[in-house]
């Protein structure tokens, strides 16, 4: 196996917060064996794609339809994401963040709750966003919102994108 195919292979989504935040796809998303492993109660998927989570409870998910593209808009969504996760992080409840493939609209959704919650700098939870998950891959549109989102959070604008291990 080729260490590109290695590093595509994850059979379980990645823990960013032990125990209580995963990161991962569509498919693993829709695993059962995976929910009940990880003790999944929320959902936040953050594709285009609709599958048949938390049916009976609609509480337990939250959905954000935009498309991986430079022109997809997330800023809109972050507070009411930010609140989500919360909410669910206060009633004790193990979150799945996910999208298509978990490389760019689930860790851009990540980066800003992390900001949020730790009011940290973008590069500080980029940082650590890529450390537990090496071929994490904003788009460009995504990192651009990060910014702004930055400036929310913060006050001000202190990460340049340059110093983004991208």
């Amino acid at each position: 196996m080729l260490l590109w195919e290695l590093d595509a292979f994850q059979p379980y989504p990645v823990e960013i917060i032990p125990g209580r935040i995963f990161l991962g796809n569509f498919s693993q998303a829709c695993n059962p064996k995976i929910q009940k492993d990880l003790k999944i109660k929320a959902h936040v998927n953050v594709s285009m794609e609709t599958g048949s989570f938390f049916l009976d409870d609609p509480d337990k998910l939250l959905h954000i339809k935009i498309e991986d593209s430079l022109e997809a808009s997330i800023s809109p969504f972050l507070r009411h994401l930010c609140h989500f996760i919360g909410a669910h992080l206060v009633l004790g409840s193990v979150i799945l963040i996910f999208s298509t493939r978990g490389i760019s609209r689930s860790c851009a959704v990540i980066v800003a709750y992390l900001m949020h919650a730790n009011e940290q700098t973008l590069r500080r939870s980029w940082a650590y966003v890529k450390k537990c998950k090496n071929n994490m891959r904003p788009n460009r549109g995504l990192v651009t919102q990060l910014l702004e989102w930055e400036k929310i959070v913060l006050g001000d604008s202190i990460t340049d994108v340059s110093d983004l291990l991208y």
